[in-house]
């Protein structure tokens, strides 16, 4: 593992701009009473705790101008990784070493060089225009009047939002106020970027339009981007590596290709019908569940393409909505603990 031997803050291409090395991370919980009167006065009084492991001597390097998955099931501790290499928690032991900093302890320079997307989290004010909430984030990162212009313009042709940024935040969509949402991470043009669950409950095209976004960015600007979801199409879209933690332990550490031996070969169809449509019609495509209104099919990948049993269904069944699902975060790691 090379060290960081660069300037805080800067860093040169193929270097280590993230290194983990066996973080620990525990939380005191409340032990759980027994159940009773007694039990639950006493515990007023005189608490127990129990300790958990959220993270559990986890060793992990990112190198510049990666897009790096950081994918497990809820409660794996992937979130509480990112909160310790953002800064937001410290750890219990152990080291992380980002772009030279130790970010829990030099928060206030670090924060400077980072940006943060929670997908449930907004930095956008409810009543004002985005254009007023980049206008704050320019004052907050002293970024200069030239760079932000430019930056401005940039991302109003890259996100088509120009029609959008002098409207109050509560009159667009969810896709609408998530371009802003990324414009407020990466206007400062920091090198390195967290992003927790980007696309969740956005659209199909909505989905796209962000995942294009983080492409063209890592792309121009050699933007390293630490991607945490449950959508496997946004880790095949966009990761080069994947880091698959699991009850706080580091399971898988490799690139898509390998990652893509464990997918499951099938996609699960929904579909929703203009008419109703009685069960012969659907026996060709074997449906895994169906009423007359709406069904759900597996296709094998195997014997045939997503798009070509698509078309079947849209030639031979009266479909309204039609919706792909790739195969759940938690399939592929059942799979990953099959194998090994």
């Amino acid at each position: 593992m090379n060290a960081i031997t660069m300037q805080k803050g800067v860093t040169a291409q193929k270097t280590d701009i993230i290194q983990v090395k066996n973080l620990c991370r525990t939380f005191k919980v409340p032990k759980r009473s027994d159940s009773g009167l007694l039990s639950s006065i006493k515990a007023l009084f005189h608490r127990e705790y129990v300790t958990v492991n959220a993270v559990n001597d986890i060793s992990f390097t990112v190198k510049k101008g990666e897009i790096r998955g950081l994918i497990g099931p809820n409660g794996a501790g992937k979130s509480t990784t990112i909160k310790i290499m953002s800064g937001i928690l410290y750890p219990s032991s152990g080291e992380v070493d980002v772009m030279g900093y130790k970010p829990w302890l030099e928060r206030e320079e670090y924060v400077k060089h980072i940006g943060v997307l929670f997908g449930q989290r907004s930095q956008l004010e409810w009543d004002l225009p985005p254009i007023d909430s980049f206008y704050l984030r320019k004052k907050l990162y002293d970024i200069p009047d030239e760079v932000y212009k430019r930056n401005i313009e940039y991302f109003k042709e890259l996100l088509d939002i120009a029609e959008i940024i002098n409207k109050p935040v509560r009159q667009l969509s969810l896709g609408e106020r998530m371009k802003c949402e990324f414009v407020c991470s990466v206007l400062h043009e920091p090198p390195l970027v967290f992003l927790d669950e980007p696309t969740i409950g956005l659209d199909v095209v909505s989905k796209e339009t962000v995942r294009g976004f983080i492409s063209a960015i890592n792309k121009e600007k050699n933007t390293t981007f630490i991607l945490t979801t449950h959508d496997l199409s946004d880790i095949e879209n966009l990761c080069e590596n994947i880091t698959v933690i699991n009850n706080g332990t580091i399971v898988f550490d490799d690139g898509l290709a390998g990652l893509q031996e464990y997918f499951p070969k099938r996609k699960v169809v929904k579909v929703q019908f203009e008419t109703p449509v009685d069960y012969h019609a659907l026996e060709p495509f074997h449906p895994t569940s169906y009423n007359r209104m709406k069904a759900e099919f597996e296709v094998d990948l195997s014997e045939c393409d997503v798009k070509t049993a698509v078309n079947r269904m849209f030639e031979c069944l009266p479909v309204a909505d039609i919706n792909i699902e790739s195969v759940s975060i938690e399939e592929v790691i059942r799979h990953i603990y099959t194998e090994q």
